[in-house]
């Protein structure tokens, strides 16, 4: 272990207050093959556990959690500075909800499949198993620090793996309790472990050659890890950067489309991949419903106290961007409806959500991840222009469209270059652990959630039984005289109207030549 000369302390400031709140203790980058020694070597016995039992285990977490939920959502608020209400529904609640879904549904998913075996194979069955992959690494983010590492670990865990997690280095106190919530719920030595600590931390381990990396985060880093991981051959899954559109038609539900619009993009202080980042409105709404939307801002109360709507931005360097992206679209001609001026702003780390009109689509603002509280506002005058509008970006994490056509909202949905699509509702979809969550274009690659959140963590292996009866198989050696045979075979087999009577003949004389 490190010695006390070896540790690197961080000071922790809650972002509402500014405040130093505590200290953490980075992890030495030394260390990082000794977490991967632990790491392989509960490996080899957590890996043999049935999925009952395993499960077990996550059984005990989410009670342990249940029991502690005000004191969780206290340290998230904290860390984060968010409001209570959000670390309790958007962060405590998905978390929940995904380990009941793997205890409802891993050992179904992940246990032995059956599989059809092919008429050619007579005789045969076919099945295919799950195998776990090794030691694990989670590199979570900040804007959700519990949900975004947890549910990947939990999914790892249930599938027979170890887990090491990197936790983000700006939610530091975020990362620690989820290292003893771990602990205490009586997880084996080295079955999960925690280093803290920033970039170089990530970078070691990263390269520390694990079976399989989760991350999520940026494009940028996502892009830095793919690579490192390339070399190695290590599969992945990137969860990066969204630019979400809002598409609301002329026969939407203005009043809930109004009120969604500011939650989509306000909610964690517009710190969400899945917020809406990106307001199309037709065209001949569009006065009335800039209006209900300029009402909704101002009516969101603002601040660190158990009944205010939203927070504060949780990482400094954040501010920056949406300053940077303000202040272009301004700069250019674009007008705010709600907001301030980046030279008006309070110190602190308080941004007022902001609605900016009279964009043009090249602006950064649309097609930069903003991450933060800024809601450009475009209108539109067709579906086609909507779409192309929708799909401008380099972006395709999430979506949602809004109208009274059934019809309309299912076309549209079907023609968005995205992962995921809401109609009528927005961000949503990551809630249901029933559906794949994941990106197109730099969105990231892979899914998780669903079956194949499970079983992204497993080598699929495929598995043949033959009782072994017969001396030979037709297609082994010796070849003399089989050719025509064969050809006859599949040409009654494959031929669109099969002709059962030849190629029963055809089967049978294989068999006996094989005597």
């Amino acid at each position: 272990m490190h010695s006390v000369e070896d540790v690197r302390r961080m000071p922790v400031a809650a972002p509402a207050t500014g405040k130093i709140i505590a200290e953490m203790e980075e992890t030495p980058v030394h260390e990082m093959p000794y977490f991967y020694e632990r790491g392989r070597k509960a490996f080899a016995s957590w890996s043999t556990l049935p999925i009952a039992q395993r499960i077990g285990f996550l059984r005990k977490l989410k009670q342990l959690m249940v029991d502690e939920m005000d004191e969780i959502a206290r340290v998230i608020s904290d860390d984060t500075g968010k409001v209570l209400t959000e670390a309790i529904v958007a962060d405590i609640m998905p978390t929940l909800d995904a380990i009941d879904h793997i205890i409802r549904h891993a050992e179904k998913v992940l246990g032995r499949q059956k599989a059809k075996t092919p008429l050619l194979l007579f005789g045969k069955k076919s099945f295919i198993e799950y195998m776990p992959r090794g030691v694990v690494l989670v590199i979570s983010p900040w804007n959700y620090p519990l949900q975004l590492a947890m549910v990947p670990m939990i999914s790892a865990l249930a599938g027979g793996n170890s887990v090491i997690l990197k936790p983000s280095e700006v939610t530091p106190l975020v990362g620690k309790c989820i290292e003893d919530l771990f602990k205490r719920s009586g997880f084996p030595d080295g079955t999960i472990q925690v280093a803290h600590g920033g970039k170089e931390v990530g970078a070691a381990f990263t390269a520390g050659k694990p079976d399989y990396i989760f991350f999520t985060g940026s494009v940028r880093t996502g892009k830095i890890i793919q690579q490192q991981a390339a070399k190695d051959l290590i599969p992945t899954t990137l969860e990066l950067g969204g630019k979400d559109p809002m598409v609301v038609f002329g026969d939407a539900n203005l009043d809930r489309a109004a009120k969604a619009a500011v939650w989509g993009a306000f909610t964690n202080s517009g710190q969400v991949c899945m917020s809406a980042e990106r307001l199309y409105v037709e065209r001949t709404v569009y006065g009335e419903f800039l209006e209900k939307l300029k009402g909704e801002v101002h009516s969101l109360r603002q601040g660190d106290g158990i009944d205010d709507d939203v927070g504060s931005m949780t990482f400094p360097a954040q501010k920056n961007v949406v300053k940077e992206q303000l202040d272009e679209a301004l700069l250019r001609g674009a007008k705010l409806a709600t907001g301030l001026k980046p030279e008006d702003w309070k110190e602190g780390m308080f941004l007022p959500p902001t609605v900016v009109t009279d964009v043009e689509q090249d602006m950064k603002i649309i097609q930069e991840e903003t991450f933060g509280p800024l809601l450009p506002v475009v209108p539109f005058d067709t579906e086609g222009e909507a779409i192309a509008y929708a799909n401008g970006t380099a972006f395709g994490l999430n979506a949602s469209v809004w109208t009274k056509d059934k019809e309309k909202a299912r076309r549209v949905a079907s023609r968005l270059v995205s992962g995921a699509v809401v109609i009528n509702d927005v961000i949503i979809t990551v809630a249901n652990h029933g559906l794949p969550f994941g990106g197109a274009k730099e969105s990231g690659i892979g899914r998780y959630h669903s079956e194949a959140g499970l079983r992204i963590f497993c080598h699929e292996k495929a598995i043949m039984e033959d009782q072994g009866l017969m001396k030979s198989e037709i297609q082994w050696y010796p070849y003399k005289g089989k050719y025509p045979l064969f050809l006859n075979l599949f040409k009654s087999y494959f031929s669109e109207k099969r002709d059962w009577v030849n190629f029963a003949k055809n089967y049978l004389s294989l068999l006996r030549s094989n005597k």
